[in-house]
């Protein structure tokens, strides 16, 4: 696993993900590559550095089932990374999780396993725009929450996105202005509304 999210460019310990500080000529064997040829064929003897170009260059052999379940995995990310940030801009509602994989089915997309959902994401709406109505966009609201939900609000609304001003009202009411991905609009008002018991006051601003 440790391998696998190096290779796509996650900031992984290469200590914590070497098994032994050693290059070898015939692993099963227990055979040691010699210092020249490492040098010949990797410029370096240096352990991270050769350690650095056999993981990004070479191949990681995973079984099938690993490879299923790793590519499933990928889908789900990339489904939930358009669905945060993604909006259908006719009529300025998010789209479901469900409608953005069915759209990927039908436009046959493939997710690269080796890739990170995050490098996949333009690839693949790409692909499913001719079937889809979607586009990246952000709003900004302003939020009015009444004082006795005010603490346990302001905690979590800073995770939906960028708070541009905060003020607070002389009788304890708290008063945002934010930015959030498009696609968070119905997941932010819906646990705001639990949280203040549908007394938070939120307006949209074009």
């Amino acid at each position: 696993d440790l391998a696998l999210r190096y290779k796509e460019g996650e900031e992984i310990d290469l200590k914590e993900l070497l098994a032994i500080d050693n290059v070898f000529k015939d692993a099963k064997g227990g055979e040691k590559a010699s210092e020249k040829l490492i040098k010949d064929i990797f410029g370096s003897d240096d352990i991270e550095t050769v350690a650095d170009r056999i993981l990004k260059k070479g191949e990681i052999h995973l079984t099938t089932e690993q490879k299923r379940q790793m590519l499933e995995e990928k889908r789900k990310a990339v489904v939930a990374l358009i669905a945060k940030n993604a909006i259908n801009p006719q009529t300025r509602t998010p789209h479901p999780p469900t409608r953005i994989e069915n759209a990927m089915n039908e436009a046959k997309v493939n997710i690269e396993l080796y890739k990170s959902a995050q490098r996949q994401v333009d690839v693949v709406l790409k692909a499913i725009r001719p079937i889809l109505p979607i586009s990246f966009e952000s709003i900004k609201m302003a939020i009015k929450i009444p004082s006795q939900y005010a603490g346990a609000s302001r905690a979590l609304l800073h995770g939906f996105g960028k708070t541009e001003k905060e003020e607070w009202g002389s009788g304890g009411e708290l008063m945002m202005l934010m930015v959030i991905p498009a696609g968070l609009q119905d997941e932010l008002y819906n646990k705001l509304n639990n949280a203040t018991h549908g007394e938070a006051q939120i307006k949209i601003l074009r």
